[in-house]
Parts: C-alpha cells; structure tokens; sequence
C-alpha cells in the first residue's frame, strides 16, 4: 500500500503541527520553570527602608539577572526577626524562600531566647554571605576619653559610673560593650535605648559616655569633632575609616564584635541550588559598584565562602555569641 503524496492543505496543516509541537518543546520547560516557582522571595525580617533593607533590594536586582528568574523582597517583621525566620524555617526546600539574616538572628537569638521555635543549625542551609558590620566605638566629645587606656583609667576611678548605650538587649552593640567590659576588667553601666540615633543624641549631649555606633552614622560626627573614635569593633580597620584603628590594635587583641548577613534556604533545599545563588551572590560582593555602595552605609564587602564553611563558621558564632550572652547575663531573657 502507497501513501499518497501530502495535499497543500495537508502540508501546510503538516507543517503548522510540527512547528507547534517544536516551539512547545521550547517553551515547556520555561513554563515548568514558572509553574515550579520561578520568582524567588528573599525575606528580610527587618523593616524596610534600613541599610539592609536597602542592599538587599540591590542583591535581590542583581540575583534576578544573575539567575534568570523573578526575586523580589518581602518585609516580615515582629518578634526581634524571629517572626521572618521562622516563615522561611517552614517554607519548602526549593531554593524560591531565602532569608536575609543579620547575624544575631542565627547565633544571639539561641541563648536570649528562652524558647526560639526554630534552629539556626538543624532548620536552615547557609547559602552565602555578602557583608560584615563593625561598630565603631566613640566617646563623648569632652568626656576626655581619647584612647582605651583613658577609659580603662576612668572607670577604674569610678567603678559603674561610667555609661554606654547601645540599642537594646541582646544587639550587638550592647554585646559588644560586655565584651569590652570583659576584656579590660571595667565596671560601666548599659543603657539601652530603641535605635541608634537617640542613644547617639544622647552621647552628644553627655547624657552617656560612650556607644558603640553604626560606622554610617557616626563618620560625619567624629569629622566634626561631635564624638571621639576609640576603635573600631572588627579585627582590621575599615576603608571608610581608615584613621580609626581597630579595638584589636589598640590595647584589645582579638577583639571581633560585628554582625553579618547571611543568606539562607530552608534546611533540604538541593545542593546544586544552594551552589549557584553561592556563586550569584560572591559575584554581587565583589562587584565595584555594590562595593562602593556597602561602604557609604557602613558595611564590609565579603566574597561569600562555600557553604560548607559557612556552616562551620555558623556553629562556631552560635557557641562564641552563647558565652557573651551568658556573660551579660541575658540569657533567656527574651
């Protein structure tokens, strides 16, 4: 038996199948792509409009480029960030919910809390990690602290009577003065306050003696000879800042009290997802632009570890933080 050859009709009608067929071959796995959550939510448990807020919203630009896909921000704020963390803890491991996490979030939270309804080690994956902030600590302008050996001498002179601000229990400049108090064997007294300007205003005005403050906020205050810069709280100096050497050089060795961001997927989440926002997100740090743009808000860029490192280093944050918040003696406190 013989086909007859095709018709025009057929031909055309031939021809019109296998190019739909061939174009939703094309489009097929676009389409799976979208139907298996092709927008990426990168939660951020802060309010918006901060330095965080802010840089994410470039991250989140340059991933969306970078990954092919739609990521975009989402606010979820309440409970110290806890509220956000947990949402994303719960969230299904397909690499479309990352958190944004400042440092306190994953290692602080685990000893100020009496119950946290979720584990930074056992609930989540390290992604990567794009930013380190230091604080810079500054006295009063005529409190005639100039170094740590000035405010070693003080407040030996006056035991408590000396006072540092910071922006609440169990942040990190509050940590970071128990720290301090720690290393130089120093009584002086926290006051906290809710956000870093007043506690600023108040270190202005002598009302305290000294505060651990952003690097953004205080860069135009030490060139106006507002406040005093003592040192800053990471192991090296800043760019920013480069005449204001760091705590570690200045009497305190060692001395390392920053906060960080992390990213982070649900615990689960596959592994060649976790690799590729790594590799987006190391290319983010080091572009000249985002840079720049981490410096005038404070932040130190980082070229994001692999996240195996990342998980080590989270581990051994959460133990370092745990004994400071001991020491302070807040745990539980939350």
């Amino acid at each position: 038996m013989r086909f007859s050859r095709p018709t025009g009709f057929f031909r055309l009608s031939l021809a019109g199948l296998l190019a739909g067929s061939l174009l939703a071959g094309r489009l097929q796995p676009a389409a799976a792509q979208d139907a298996a959550g092709g927008r990426v939510t990168l939660v951020v448990p802060l309010a918006a409009g901060g330095a965080m807020d802010t840089i994410v919203r470039s991250l989140a630009a340059r991933l969306s480029v970078q990954m092919g896909k739609t990521v975009i921000v989402e606010n979820r704020t309440g409970g110290g960030t806890v509220t956000g963390a947990i949402s994303v803890a719960k969230a299904a491991p397909d690499g479309n919910t990352l958190l944004i996490a400042p440092s306190a979030t994953l290692t602080v939270n685990v000893a100020l809390y009496k119950t946290l309804n979720y584990d930074p080690i056992k609930d989540f994956t390290p992604v990567g990690m794009y930013a380190r902030v230091p604080f810079v600590l500054v006295a009063n302008a005529q409190s005639g602290i100039r170094s740590i050996a000035d405010l070693v001498a003080q407040a030996k002179a006056n035991p408590g009577k000396l006072t540092y601000a910071s922006t609440g229990v169990g942040a990190t400049p509050h940590l970071a003065g128990e720290m301090l108090k720690t290393m130089t064997g120093i009584d002086i007294t926290h006051v906290p306050y809710r956000g870093s300007p007043p506690a600023l205003n108040d270190v202005i005005g002598g009302h305290v003696q000294l505060t651990f403050a952003d690097p953004a906020l205080v860069q135009d205050l030490i060139e106006t000879k507002k406040v005093f810069p003592l040192g800053v709280s990471s192991l090296t100096r800043m760019a920013t800042l480069p005449d204001v050497p760091a705590l570690a050089e200045v009497g305190l060795p060692g001395f390392d009290a920053i906060s960080w961001h992390m990213v982070m997927a649900p615990a689960g989440t596959p592994a060649d997802t976790v690799r590729k926002f790594n590799d987006a997100i190391r290319e983010f740090a080091l572009a000249p632009k985002v840079q720049k743009q981490m410096g005038a808000m404070g932040m130190m860029p980082v070229a994001s570890p692999p996240p195996g490192e990342l998980q080590s280093y989270l581990k051994a944050e959460i133990e370092r933080w745990g004994k400071i918040v001991q020491q302070a003696g807040v745990a539980g406190s939350q």
